[in-house]
């Protein structure tokens, strides 16, 4: 009793002094303020009697319920108390009439689920993950984004049995499993192994057409290359080892200087340890040379600058440095850390100094490899032998490119039959940094592909087709995607576009790539050259009848003529046969063959001019027809032509544009007159002439498109 009577004295204290410290100031004036006294006293009651009878409830928790009770009723709105004048509880909610729905029978409609703001990720077919020697299954999994069963299914059925999904996979196999599942690869090859030794250094000679590059390396190996080579340029990408005088030996790649062989270029960057940059001392920095300075930056390859034709009377090798400065190459002599050589080709002057730089340059690189192991080496040039097959220029990186080893080299696959140093010598091995020429493959590959060792036939031919059919795909997909046509305004005029197609054969796989991508660069609003096919190798049977069906032009570079039988096949068929040995000379050519073909634009162009002089006037009647005014005129400019339209202007600017009904002079009707005669001129629906208004005939002219060359050996059409 003693506890319930202090918890009564609680509540009536707690609730006279929220009564007495309450303040009315926002209900004051208002009908409100008694309604509001009322009803609160009214709950504090109600809430005073709950907890008398909870006996068990001790001070605190009698305090407590109390202060929540209070705060619920003082602290409610006007707008609750205005809801019912009954006492406080849950109202009986009002019938509603019910209302047949017309759509109940209709099936309903399922929304998706999920949040609103959530977007599905969409699946990227061109994912490309990365593999090594010795990943797991389920790393691959997560790499690849495929469940790990999945993955075992896909390598069950190419004939890999995998134990657990812990089990260190080969490259090869992980390869397969993933072009399986739709995704590309890139190898990721160690660099460890039981024995790492020096290697020799692969160095890169690189710039711009004609300044000396293939003449400075036969002034190293004491050859003559140069003269050899069709037009005295560079058309091919070289591989040879040179022995320097002082013994050491370095793999020298030569790489053509027009600008059609942009991609050798960069083939020869990506695989090389130093960039010698040629400059010729009389020309300077040139485009090619600005080319090859980026794709040495772009392979992250120390450059060592090679000023040539110091000998001729206008070299200024100090122009030529300042150049390289302004283009961003820190040179010695600028406190920088790229070396610059003076020499001089035909004279043989700095060879010595050039040598020295090249093995400091090694020297601090320290160039190693592993010798132990399956081999991993790089296309530098590919060709088809009538008599060996397919012959592929490969240069070593890693490992020991061994006779009689199964390899796949991009998508093609065989067995190496010989292995041919640079000299034509026979070996059975290449070791790094050594260029060799292997046969034996079933097809030809692409120049810059990498040539894979495997352990059996069986995993070669596997992963040979797989990359065929992942090849195709990527092949279809570009070409839909270069044959979709662009969404243009209806309101412009969208020009005519005629199709050349062409047939290339070349004599390596990368002269190929070269003259197809510049024949590509040919391109034009009016003309599309559409390649075909392409092919290593002279000229056939076949090439003719596919250039027959579809119409086609055949260009052969750097090939044998064909045989008198195929071309007289090829005439009779009208089928037109370009062969040349030069690449400026076959670009110029189809150039032509473009511009010939072309549908051209037409133009309204202003063929004379003629003044206003003096206005006559002939009087109609009903027999003769309305008035007619003449405009007696002089041709100032070029000819005027009863045939043409005619445009009037009046102090520059253009008052009418009509049809010409008559043209005479001295009374006789003409058909042309030329600068410096008078005439008299009637243009149809026009009357007001003005001595001083000056009459142009416009004609309209097909405006063919333009071949233009620049100065470094690019071209394009403009239309």
């Amino acid at each position: 009793m003693a506890w319930r009577e202090l918890g009564k004295k609680r509540i009536y204290m707690n609730f006279t002094r929220a009564l007495t410290a309450t303040p009315f100031r926002h209900v004051t004036g208002s009908n409100f303020a008694s309604t509001f006294a009322a009803q609160s006293v009214y709950a504090s009651a109600k809430c005073l009697t709950d907890f008398i009878n909870q006996s068990s409830q001790g001070v605190a928790s009698l305090g407590t319920e109390t202060k929540e009770c209070g705060i619920r009723c003082f602290h409610a709105s006007s707008q609750v108390w205005a809801r019912s004048d009954g006492p406080l509880g849950l109202k009986t909610p009002k019938r509603v009439k019910y209302v047949r729905r017309d759509d109940r029978n209709q099936t309903p409609v399922k929304a998706p689920y999920g949040h609103s703001n959530v977007t599905a990720k969409k699946p990227n077919p061109d994912k490309t993950v990365e593999i090594f020697e010795g990943m797991t299954l389920v790393e691959l999994a997560k790499r690849t984004g495929k469940s790990v069963s999945s993955l075992q299914d896909i390598l069950t059925n190419v004939g890999e049995k995998v134990e657990s999904e812990f089990e260190l996979l080969s490259m090869d196999v992980a390869e397969l499993a993933a072009m399986e599942a739709g995704i590309n690869v890139k190898r990721l090859h160690s660099a460890e192994g039981s024995e790492i030794l020096p290697r020799s250094a692969v160095v890169t000679v690189m710039g711009h057409v004609d300044h000396g590059k293939t003449s400075l390396l036969d002034a190293l190996r004491q050859t003559s290359v140069a003269a050899r080579e069709a037009g005295g340029i560079t058309q091919h990408l070289g591989a040879f080892v040179v022995v320097m005088p002082s013994g050491a030996s370095i793999t020298f790649l030569d790489t053509p200087g027009h600008a059609a062989f942009s991609a050798m270029r960069a083939r020869g960057a990506a695989v090389t340890d130093i960039v010698v940059l040629v400059v010729a001392a009389d020309d300077g920095v040139m485009p090619q040379t600005l080319e090859a300075m980026s794709h040495a930056k772009a392979a992250n390859v120390p450059i060592v600058v090679a000023i040539n034709k110091c000998d001729k009377p206008g070299a200024n090798p100090e122009k030529v440095k300042l150049q390289l400065a302004s283009e961003g190459l820190l040179l010695e002599e600028m406190g920088g850390d790229i070396q610059v050589v003076e020499v001089s080709a035909t004279k043989k002057i700095g060879l010595d100094n050039l040598e020295e730089a090249l093995l400091l340059q090694a020297d601090m690189m320290d160039l190693k490899a592993r010798i132990d192991g399956p081999a991993q080496a790089y296309v530098v040039e590919a060709r088809l032998d009538k008599g060996r097959g397919p012959l592929v220029t490969t240069i070593v990186k890693a490992g020991t490119l061994v006779c009689g080893q199964h390899v796949v080299v991009g998508s093609q696959w065989g067995r190496i039959r010989a292995v041919k140093d640079m000299a034509g010598k026979l070996t059975q091995r290449a070791t790094p940094a050594m260029p060799v020429e292997i046969e034996g493959l079933r097809g030809l590959p692409m120049a810059g592909d990498d040539v894979i060792v495997v352990h059996s036939e069986e995993r070669a031919r596997m992963l040979s087709s797989g990359r065929q059919r992942k090849y195709e795909e990527n092949r279809l997909k570009n070409k839909m995607i270069e044959d979709k046509p662009t969404t243009s305004d209806d309101s412009m005029e969208v020009p005519l576009r005629v199709e050349l197609p062409v047939i290339v054969k070349a004599d390596v796989q990368g002269t190929v790539q070269a003259v197809t991508d510049a024949l590509k660069t040919l391109n034009s609003a009016q003309v599309l050259v559409n390649v075909v096919h392409v092919g290593v190798g002279p000229l056939s049977q076949s090439d003719v009848d596919l250039a027959q069906a579809c119409g086609a032009c055949i260009v052969g570079f750097n090939v044998k003529s064909p045989p008198t039988a195929l071309s007289q096949a090829a005439t009779r068929a009208s089928i037109k046969i370009i062969l040349h040995r030069v690449i400026y000379h076959l670009l110029e050519e189809i150039g032509k063959l473009i511009i010939e073909k072309a549908p051209g634009t037409s133009e309204t162009q202003v063929a004379g001019q003629a003044e206003v002089l003096n206005i006559f006037e002939i009087k109609g009647s009903k027999s003769k027809g309305p008035d007619v005014k003449i405009a007696g005129c002089r041709v100032i400019d070029g000819s005027v032509t009863r045939s043409a339209a005619m445009r009037l202007l009046r102090s520059g600017e253009v008052v009418f544009e009509g049809q010409c009904t008559s043209l005479k002079r001295e009374k006789q009707d003409v058909d042309t007159v030329k600068k410096g005669s008078e005439c008299g001129v009637v243009i149809n629906n026009w009357y007001d002439f003005q001595i001083g208004d000056v009459i142009q005939c416009l004609e309209q002219v097909v405006r063919k498109p333009k071949f233009i060359k620049s100065e470094s050996g690019a071209v394009r059409i403009e239309c």
